[in-house]
């Protein structure tokens, strides 16, 4: 099982603190350090709404552009990484950041959950892997089985590795129905992990390790006192290291007995209890009771750009594929970019409303 420490943007763009992050990620056992190439512009529009930081409440796309770093900080990041031998991945977000990250040659690329509908980004990054067959991972949290079914018919299935998840966070242990991992290996016939989003370093990856599970994602942080935007839900290194080692002794169970999916359940629940049965769930894919308010408004939509009148004609300059987050209205579904495009405005809109189509009017 390959474990991922995802640091995310916990360094806050500081070089030295993410030398210190990766040095914590691989002393704690991790074969991945993760990041995320982010430009604000590519995931946000700017009147989302808030966040609450430690530090108080500011405009989340603010917080957003405090993490953008020059291509070069994660040119160092990868050099720094394959130095202490692990493996570099990182997440784009649009079009520019996943260009920019593979003219560095990561060891693999991540495609968010809240990418997974992002078409568009999908569309190029099948584009430039004829090129450059990087390994690619892709997480499936507040998605439904037809949203994996569609970006996987776009990407691909070759030298990709599919991530059962719950976007929540943090995310509850007995909502992750870890069953799925066997069944979606089954039904798209590629290897299936888990990135994790609750706070336990033992029980969903132990779980998904004896499920047959092949790669594990948790956050790390330095402190879970900083202001890191994952940091409260993150692992400290003393965490991370318990969850390799329980990790790796799952694996050594199944060189000693062979199949040892039962035994180690049986381990579990020997200490955990009847809350084993709730996190292995029933094996049917559907929207978790933590993220189902979130379906639409955590993964991409179209979204105006700017204040436009009736009678006026969209270009591709109007209209952003972004997440819709906090207070604005949720727009139509990535794949319908192309649709809209030079259609005509039926109404008044407002710049950051989602696209709908009440709005248009589109003449073939």
């Amino acid at each position: 099982m390959k474990i991922i420490a995802e640091i995310g943007t916990s360094h806050g763009g500081n070089l030295e603190k993410a030398t210190r992050l990766i040095d914590c990620a691989i002393e704690s056992g991790a074969d991945y350090v993760k990041f995320q190439w982010v430009y604000a512009d590519e995931i946000l529009h700017p009147d989302t709404g808030f966040v609450n930081l430690p530090t108080g409440k500011i405009p989340l796309y603010q917080r957003f552009k405090e993490l953008e770093v020059k291509p070069s900080f994660f040119e160092e990041c990868l050099k720094y990484t394959h130095e202490k031998g692990a493996l570099f991945m990182c997440s784009p977000f649009g079009i520019r950041s996943l260009e920019e990250l593979l003219s560095i040659k990561p060891d693999a690329v991540k495609i968010a959950s809240p990418e997974l509908n992002h078409i568009p980004l999908l569309r190029k990054l099948a584009e430039l892997r004829k090129n450059q067959d990087i390994p690619l991972v892709i997480s499936s949290g507040v998605s439904r089985l037809s949203d994996i079914e569609e970006a996987l018919s776009i990407l691909g299935r070759e030298n990709v590795t599919l991530l059962h998840c719950i976007t929540s966070y943090p995310a509850p242990e007995e909502e992750y129905n870890l069953k799925l991992i066997p069944n979606l290996s089954r039904v798209f016939g590629i290897p299936c992990g888990v990135s994790d989003h609750s706070l336990d370093p033992v029980l969903v990856p132990s779980i998904a390790a004896a499920l047959g599970g092949t790669m594990i994602e948790k956050h790390i942080t330095l402190s879970k006192e900083t202001d890191g935007l994952d940091d409260p839900v993150a692992l400290t290194g003393e965490q991370f290291s318990l969850m390799s080692h329980c990790v790796r002794q799952c694996e050594a169970a199944f060189r000693q007995y062979g199949n040892a999916r039962d035994y180690i359940l049986n381990q579990l629940k020997s200490e955990y209890g009847e809350r084993v049965e709730k996190i292995l769930g029933d094996g049917v894919k559907k929207l978790a009771p933590a993220e189902e308010a979130n379906y639409g408004r955590t993964n991409r939509s179209l979204h105006f750009m700017r204040s436009m009148k009736t009678g006026e004609v969209i270009n591709i300059e109007d209209i952003g594929v972004l997440r819709t987050e906090k207070v604005l209205s949720v727009g139509l579904h990535p794949r319908f970019l192309d649709k809209v495009l030079g259609a005509k405005l039926t109404r008044d809109v407002e710049n950051g409303a989602g696209l709908q189509w009440e709005d248009i009017t589109i003449h073939n």
